[in-house]
């Protein structure tokens, strides 16, 4: 079992396009891979939310994790691949292809169609997936706004860890902290993937997170880590009032992703990301 230790930031990266948003642009990656190295970024999450990975083929899927895998190898970043949100023979696959491509972590959405509706069926779809990657360290992605399974985590959590042998934790994006600081416990890693409670959550005892915002304005949530880890709250608060303002003035621009990839490529011109595909971008 390959062993899994990370804390820190790691950036649910956009994914490229070039010709009109129809072809992966994978000569952008290395450079992007380079950026975030640069602002203390120690990681990246591929095919996430952020990075459209329901809105690509199979193989488009493939492509870009290979891509991700290679750059960051060569330049020491930790590398999680989403692989949920598809059929579940596609899911299969992209399991079985992240590990062949040995990647640092795999993440899964739960089934989106026949939505689980308890934490005991959950487990089991991810049972059905983590199989194929046996070796890969395996998350499950909690995101209940977009996928309306909004199980008690807590208890979901005890019962993976008992059933998946290469189970290691969640992506949590929820703003309930309450329940998210349940989640915390000795052994585990629980991402945090919600920008605006990054103050609070630090406090709550988390130290690893997938935020979008990261990709933009990795600074500000490297300067939060630090005021809150040096115990200088009224700095810490202020420079979470500003993000939250920063992202408030983005979605004056759109939906989420597409909202974001815009400023990141206003931002950064020199990574061609393209726009975000339908139906996102209508």
């Amino acid at each position: 079992m390959k062993s899994f230790n990370f804390a820190g930031l790691m950036a649910p990266v956009f994914t490229p396009y070039s010709n009109n948003n129809e072809t992966i642009n994978i000569n952008a990656i290395e450079p992007y891979v380079k950026l975030l190295k640069a602002n203390h970024v120690n990681g990246v999450l591929v095919n996430g939310t952020s990075g459209e990975g329901m809105l690509m083929s199979t193989t488009e899927r493939m492509l870009v994790a290979e891509t991700w895998q290679k750059c960051c190898n060569d330049h020491e970043l930790t590398v999680m691949v989403q692989i949920g949100g598809a059929p579940f023979p596609d899911v299969v696959q992209l399991a079985q292809h992240a590990s062949k491509i040995d990647v640092d972590a795999v993440l899964c959405l739960p089934e989106l169609y026949f939505k689980p509706k308890s934490c005991e069926q959950l487990v089991a779809y991810l049972k059905g997936v983590a199989k194929y990657c046996p070796s890969t360290p395996f998350f499950y992605y909690h995101i209940p706004m977009f996928t309306d399974v909004n199980l008690h985590m807590p208890t979901f959590l005890n019962c993976a860890e008992k059933d998946i042998p290469n189970f290691r934790g969640i992506k949590y994006t929820s703003g309930d902290l309450e329940l998210g600081s349940a989640c915390l416990k000795e052994g585990r890693t629980i991402f945090l993937g919600a920008d605006t409670i990054l103050c609070g959550a630090i406090a709550a005892g988390f130290d690893s997170f997938i935020m979008t915002t990261i990709n933009i304005c990795p600074e500000t949530a490297f300067e939060i880590i630090n005021h809150m880890n040096r115990g200088e709250l009224k700095e810490a608060r202020e420079k979470q009032r500003l993000l939250n303002v920063r992202i408030g003035e983005i979605l004056t621009h759109g939906d989420w992703v597409s909202a974001m990839k815009k400023v990141f490529r206003e931002r950064f011109p020199s990574i061609e990301v393209g726009t975000t595909r339908p139906p996102l971008n209508i």
